[in-house]
């Protein structure tokens, strides 16, 4: 565990990242490997990389650190005399925060600390890595290659998240031009995941008042809040915003535009007790689903009011049809392919598996759900 008692002003870490590279890095790089074509930036891991940072933030994994980004032939030529060089020449802190870091404590995760330096070399975290290497590691994708449907679909969100956010601090290397590959989906794969979307809707909006009404409020909360989930979900897709994991999750529907509508009705469908008031505030997100859906003219317009569900007692919105309109919009005939089959979807839509969504090793398995039989 940290030991280090953190500046009493807090500095977010990607500004810390800045100052890391300004003040520290790039000085060490411009004497002693003038020249050099390279590329340093945050990108990846990290609260910080996301901007969601704060003072607990700083108890472990957290500190002045950066990617080093090389071409291949420097990387094999320079990357062992960089970090050496850097361990032996950058100063013991910056902004208040160490530089030198504890080795990975096995017993934790993995993770690393910051701790004060006494003599010896810097332990720094300026990563050297490659451009290709860095997309490998955190998509297990080719960098080279043009990313098809099912790469897509398998990519987990968070994962683009953190690549297209964070910041880059120099680009010899056309880094910017490269993730901006993965800016937001394409626009027919984007298509299927907002059917899929009011398809998972649809699937469970009526179950959660049945489930009530059958006396099971802890089951009906259960679904009510996979609903919520969902409908934030879509919200994302909507507003053409990377979802990230689920710590902040919340934090980050916060700020899309939908939030100032949505915050209120689904905290409390969240705490309601009773399937009724549940449903009553769900219909608030569905009904705002439907305007917004209404906005983008991805279809001809649909119904903006819910209504019931055949003959029974609950108010649905997803069962007017918003799946089947959007994905009759698709042209492209790969995406098309897929969505002949049931709308399972993206990896973020029909997993919610740590271990499949922040390990790409899966990835080429997720992959195969996709491809032609």
């Amino acid at each position: 565990m940290s030991t280090f008692d953190p500046p009493v002003k807090f500095i977010p870490g990607l500004a810390l990242a800045g100052r890391f590279y300004r003040e520290a890095v790039k000085p060490i790089l411009d004497e002693h490997f003038p020249g050099l074509r390279y590329g340093a930036a945050l990108l990846g891991s990290g609260s910080e990389v996301l901007g969601f940072d704060d003072v607990m933030s700083t108890d472990h994994h957290w500190g002045p650190r950066l990617l080093l980004f090389l071409q291949q032939h420097d990387h094999d030529r320079f990357a062992g005399a960089i970090r050496d060089t850097l361990a032996r020449q950058l100063p013991p802190e910056v902004g208040g925060y160490p530089t030198h870091w504890s080795p990975p404590d096995l017993l934790d995760g993995g993770n690393r600390f910051m701790r004060a330096a006494g003599d010896e070399p810097i332990n720094h975290r300026v990563e050297i890595t490659t451009v290709p290497a860095f997309f490998r590691h955190q998509l297990a994708f080719n960098i080279n290659d043009a990313p098809a449907p099912a790469d897509w679909l398998s990519f987990p969100e968070q994962r683009l998240r953190t690549i297209t956010g964070g910041a880059i601090f120099h680009d010899d290397l056309d880094l910017r031009s490269a993730r901006a590959r993965f800016s937001y989906y394409p626009h027919d794969v984007w298509l299927y995941l907002l059917g899929a979307g009011w398809a998972r809707i649809g699937q469970e909006e009526h179950l959660m008042g049945r489930a009530g009404l059958a006396g099971d409020e802890l089951g009906s909360a259960l679904i009510g809040g996979r609903l919520v989930r969902d409908i934030m979900h879509l919200c994302f897709l909507m507003e053409r915003v990377y979802a990230p994991y689920p710590k902040w999750f919340g934090s980050a529907f916060k700020a899309l535009d939908s939030a100032g509508t949505l915050m209120a009705p689904l905290q409390e469908a969240l705490a309601a007790r009773q399937w009724p008031d549940r449903e009553r505030h769900l219909v608030v997100g569905y009904e705002y689903l439907a305007r917004l859906h209404n906005s983008l003219a991805l279809t001809d317009q649909m119904p903006e009011k819910v209504t019931s569900f055949f003959t029974r007692p609950f108010r649905v919105m997803a069962f007017h049809g918003f799946s089947e309109a959007l994905q009759a919009q698709i042209a492209d005939p790969v995406v098309r392919q897929i969505a002949q089959k049931r709308p399972i979807g993206s990896i973020d839509q029909f997993s919610d598996s740590t271990d499949l969504l922040s390990y790409p090793e899966w990835r080429p398995l997720v992959r195969s759900l996709y491809q032609a039989e």
